[in-house]
């Protein structure tokens, strides 16, 4: 007897419904109504299939209809499926069983829902606060509708709660959350037996600036102006992740120039980020001529994107619909590329042929491939590990379904091997934007977005330089949003850096940290 496909095995669930729906990316979308009772059943379902969590949120849906609501979504890329599950909960009871136990991935986003929604997920192995720090009041919920967003809220005390590690000899090191550099605040505390670390644990959420709900009652074309400001590492990124959701709702196709200036800003901003990254990975080891040449490198990026673009780091080119305007001096851009990627060659080539280097990075802060899929780790952090996994490939977007490119995937798991994948994914990158510019005609670069069905949901996603970034939006009355998710790369990779720690020493941690180069305010929002 043959297997009953996915959608055929969710609609054999009597209490379950199952409706296709337009309005989610991907070859075929689907959305699971399930009681929430039915929640993890319905997550190991899928996961079991072959699923992967892109994305959770939670709504507070009581204005509209007198209740609170999660909404997982999951993508299945060998199916290119997307499948979104809406679970209604009770505002007398707001609860339900938690997914964690059975998609660990899910563990922070559900702390999340938990602090800035007041859901609670019950049976989460780790109840404690995430986003907000123990001087908020525990009845203040941010996102929910009834909060004022301009009120002044009362701190309370309290202290951090961070997991105990004890045992003799055992003493703690913390580290910040203000940094001898000019970065963003992040409080890291080790547990070590002499220079061996035997645990680190991390407060962040330091840099939280609402982004959510400023995002809310506000017009999705204005809104664009807020999800290009989460992270100025990925502007590009973050504004087109947007604009998929809103394009998927109004149920619009952009125009190819539009889908391939999407690809050449896309792969533009991935670029100058690993081009950085590259430089700055040596920076932990005190290798002073690679930071520098790596900036120079850098610099001449940026100076290319300020001429094709008008803006330095891409912002304002994207909008929903399309973009606002072309791409200038792509000939003299490319023909600076060539020369780039000859340059970035001789220094990636110095680096793997010091031997000090490689002696510092090799075996050095492993991501082990079970936990890189367990937490769900994305980007080039999780394909150094093995994970063969890339948004541009698995859930095309822009244009990237009309161009030839390899994913490289390494095995370690290690700094040397986060190192490769960037330099390889530098070598891809080159290719894909030669033809791009190549294939790039001149057409519309924009169509108009129709009014936008009300309390409607949608999720867009693209992979940026750190990994697949997803934004789910709900709409609201008159072309607004109603409720805005983001969940970065780096909300994914920030849990697993922890884990790569333990069997290393203390001065390891500027270069294993250095070599996932997450970013502090995408992932605080």
């Amino acid at each position: 007897m043959a297997e009953l496909s996915l959608i055929e095995e969710l609609r054999s669930r009597s209490d379950w419904e199952v409706l296709a729906d337009d309005n989610l990316p991907g070859k075929q979308a689907a959305r699971v109504k399930v009681p929430a009772d039915k929640l993890p059943e319905a997550a190991s379902l899928l996961t079991g299939r072959g699923a992967f969590l892109l994305t959770m949120a939670g709504v507070d849906r009581r204005p509209v209809d007198g209740c609170f609501a999660v909404y997982p979504v999951f993508a299945n890329p060998k199916d290119g499926l997307i499948i979104e599950i809406e679970a209604v909960i009770s505002p007398d009871r707001p609860v339900y069983p938690a997914l964690t136990p059975v998609v660990p991935s899910a563990h922070w986003l559900e702390r999340e829902i938990k602090d800035l929604l007041g859901i609670t997920p019950v049976g989460h192995p780790d109840p404690r606060r995430l986003a907000l720090h123990p001087d908020w009041p525990t009845d203040v919920h941010p996102l929910r509708k009834d909060f004022d967003a301009g009120a002044v809220v009362p701190r309370v005390s309290g202290e951090m709660e961070f997991c105990p590690v004890e045992g003799e000899g055992i003493y703690h090191i913390p580290v910040g959350p203000v940094h001898a550099g000019i970065i963003e605040p992040g409080h890291f505390r080790f547990s070590a037996f002499g220079e061996d670390v035997i645990d680190l644990q991390a407060q962040l959420f330091y840099t939280h600036r609402g982004v959510e709900k400023a995002a809310e009652s506000k017009d999705f074309n204005h809104a664009v102006l807020v999800a290009e400001r989460i992270c100025g590492a990925c502007s590009v990124s973050h504004a087109v992740s947007f604009a998929q959701a809103v394009e998927s709702l109004a149920g619009v196709e952009i125009p190819a120039a539009a889908s391939y200036t999407r690809s050449i800003l896309l792969e533009m901003e991935r670029l100058y980020n690993h081009v950085g990254d590259i430089g700055n990975m040596s920076a932990g080891i005190g290798f002073a001529y690679v930071v520098s040449r790596g900036a120079i490198l850098k610099e001449r990026l940026l100076r290319m994107n300020m001429r094709l673009a008008g803006h330095r780091y891409l912002r304002g080119m994207v909008i929903p619909g399309g973009v606002r305007a072309g791409v200038k001096n792509l000939p003299e851009i490319i023909a600076g590329l060539n020369g780039l990627e000859s340059d970035l060659g001789e220094l990636t080539e110095v680096m793997l042929s010091s031997h000090s280097l490689l002696d510092r990075m090799e075996t050095t802060g492993v991501l082990p491939l079970q936990a890189a899929l367990d937490l769900g780790a994305v980007g080039p952090a999780a394909r150094a590990s093995g994970v063969d996994r890339d948004l541009r490939r698995d859930l095309p977007h822009a244009a990237y379904g009309d161009l030839e490119f390899n994913v490289p995937v390494q095995q370690q798991g290690d700094v040397l091997r986060r190192l490769k994948q960037r330099i390889d994914e530098c070598r891809e990158s080159f290719g894909i934007l030669r033809q791009a510019a190549q294939k790039l005609s001149r057409g519309m670069l924009a169509v108009k977005i129709p009014d936008l069905p009300p309390y409607r949901t949608s999720v867009g996603c693209t992979e940026s330089a750190r990994g697949a970034n997803v934004h789910w939006i709900m709409s609201g009355p008159g072309n607004t949003i109603y409720r805005y998710m983001v969940r970065s790369a780096s909300h994914c990779n920030w849990p697993v850096v922890p884990i790569c720690l333990p069997g290393n020493i203390v001065p390891d941690f500027p270069l294993i940290n250095k070599s996932f180069e997450l970013c502090y305010a995408c992932l605080d929002r």
